[in-house]
């Protein structure tokens, strides 16, 4: 039977390397023994007697394919430590009005679920439908929950029915345990003591008003071409005091959809990136300099190979991919887990945070200054950097951001509490309404840069002429960038070399950090490359800033610099 302490030992042998695992794995791991251990300090508790009560639902669930249908299913070490995550660590439920903890009758503090959104990403055949059913089955009928509303949801009715069918037949192979839980027919499986009900979805999200949602499964959540259905399904669980909002996929092709999102945000919480106790991820995959095809490394986007996959099929279809092209990418993607695209992660992240830090203030302002500055989306974040060239050649770079406030209901529930977490602790500036308010990025802006030895401020100038124009009437020295290939390729490739070498300087700033990881890059035949980001919410504005007021250091700030005395009497310079 099933233990907890099977899945702590996983942890445990995952970090000692005694499996093979990814890094994203890794870090998962690592993550759960240290909130094991500290997570007290956070109001984060680990109740064994939860996570057990999990592992022995699944007594009850049955195998329903192949050889092995009808016998109880015997649960990997990788689906036991999922499990006992989710639904293992707890917290305190708060008052949202009082900010208060809520305490039962007999005064003692209401424990809920700590975590509200689980994200799991493997390998084909790896068995994740049938965790997903089990779970499906677990939270409408032994999570104690009354009135509980559980759906699978996928792109299409009949994929949404995979989950939902699968959960069906465990109830059909078990009726002595499942059978006297839950009742069922084509629709729906429920459970009339509780009222509570279990529904496959299609994608229509237009006809997905009036839910309250306990537990939403989104199964192959790659092929979801917009944001919709899991917008929907996220606002749809706010009237439940511990919800989950489980999406588990394979990867794919589309980095512009809604999975890919979900799975950067997944690589910046186990990354450290991003602080968010409410969210589990965890990515079964290759790393990224492996060789696909040393079979050795396999178990890292199959953790379940030898088990519920069989080696001889793998076998297989690597020989296919390597003899035949167009079979390569439906291997990588399918069955090592490899997000396929066209487009790179360009920087290295713990390089680029492993930077030293900033001169000293005075010694600042004696360097001569350059100043990049974003402001072309007036609903979203702004950026303004500086860049700084002491005499030794080194680059010293801070930074400022802004965002309107009303941004925060219009962006996701994770996303919306990084922006507000980071405007608490001064990171970031959230300006009134809706729309950025260009005056006071100019105030802001003005009182930034006083007293410098400001050389130009560089800026694109779409959606940026009037701000220009009215910085330049203040005396600041404004250049029009236009954001090319021939602007921005040279500055990208001189802030990574900067970075390897360790000549630039930086606070690690946590916004600035968050968007460099997000820049992707795609090379052209010239070897010029040019910012992207990896999600439409992965933004890069700062990083853009960055190459914005660096690519006027490189072609302004030689020995032989010019006399730029005269930009305070005409300040502005289109096209200089």
């Amino acid at each position: 039977m099933a233990k907890v302490a099977d899945g702590i030992r996983y942890a445990e042998r995952v970090v000692a390397g005694d499996i093979v695992a990814g890094k994203y794995v890794k870090q998962a791991c690592s993550r759960f023994l240290n909130d094991i251990q500290h997570g007290e300090e956070r109001d984060i508790f680990f109740s064994e007697s939860r996570a057990q009560h999990i592992l022995n639902f699944y007594k009850f669930v049955p195998h329903v394919k192949g050889d092995l249908a009808g016998r109880p299913i015997d649960l990997m070490d990788w689906h036991i430590f999922i499990l006992i995550n989710i639904f293992g660590f707890i917290t305190p439920l708060i008052n949202e009005q009082t900010g208060k903890q809520v305490v039962n009758e007999r005064g003692k503090p209401v424990m809920v679920r700590r975590f509200r959104t689980a994200y799991s990403e493997v390998a084909r055949k790896n068995a994740k439908s049938t965790l997903s059913s089990g779970i499906g089955l677990y939270m409408a009928g032994a999570d104690g929950e009354g009135g509980a509303e559980v759906y699978s949801a996928a792109t299409t009715r009949d994929q949404a029915r995979i989950v939902f069918n699968d959960a069906v037949n465990m109830i059909k192979q078990s009726k002595a345990a499942l059978g006297r839980l839950f009742e069922f027919n084509k629709l729906a499986i429920f459970q009339e003591r509780t009222a509570s009900k279990f529904e496959p979805l299609s994608s229509d999200a237009n006809n997905l008003d009036g839910l309250n949602i306990h537990c939403a499964i989104v199964d192959e959540l790659h092929a979801h071409k917009t944001r919709a259905v899991w917008d929907v399904l996220e606002t749809a669980t706010g009237a439940r005091s511990q919800p989950l909002l489980f999406g588990i996929t394979t990867s794919g092709f589309n980095k512009e959809g809604i999975c890919y999102e979900i799975r950067d945000y997944a690589t910046k919480v186990l990354g450290g990136l991003v602080d968010d106790d409410s969210f589990f991820g965890i990515i079964y995959t290759l790393d990224e300099e492996d060789d696909p095809f040393d079979e050795t490394l396999w178990p890292k986007a199959n953790p379940g190979l030898g088990i519920c996959k069989r080696w001889d099929d793998m076998r297989r279809l690597a020989k296919k991919a390597r003899e035949q092209v167009s079979a390569r990418n439906n291997f990588l993607t399918k069955h090592l887990n490899i997000w396929v695209t066209a487009e790179t992660t360009w920087m290295d992240i713990m390089k680029w945070e492993a930077c030293p830090p900033l001169a000293p203030e005075h010694e600042l302002k004696s360097y001569p200054l350059w100043v990049g500055v974003d402001l072309a989306n007036k609903i979203d974040i702004c950026a303004a950097v500086k860049t700084w060239r002491s005499p030794d050649g080194h680059v010293h770079a801070d930074f400022k951001f802004w965002l309107p406030e009303g941004r925060l209901d219009r962006c996701s529930r994770q996303m919306a509490e990084l922006y507000r977490n980071w405007s608490e602790t001064g990171a970031l500036t959230l300006t009134d309404g809706d729309v950025v308010d260009h005056a006071v990025i100019k105030e802001d802006l003005i009182a930034w840069l006083a007293g410098e030895n400001l050389r130009e401020v560089g800026f694109d100038p779409w959606g940026a002429v009037q701000f220009s124009l009215s910085m330049a009437d203040e005396g600041v020295p404004m250049v029009e960038v236009a954001q090319t290939v021939r602007n921005l390729s040279e500055a990208m490739k001189e802030v990574e070399a900067l970075t390897f070498s360790g000549k630039i300087h930086h606070d690690n700033h946590p916004v600035m950090n968050w968007m460099m990881s997000n820049v992707t890059a795609k090379t052209d035949k010239n070897d010029n490359v040019f910012p992207n980001k990896s999600t439409p919410e992965a933004k890069i504005d700062g990083p853009v800033a960055m190459f914005t007021g660096l690519s006027r250091l490189i072609l302004n700030g030689g020995d032989d610099k010019p006399d730029l005395s005269g930009f305070f009497d005409n300040p502005i310079m289109i096209g200089f």
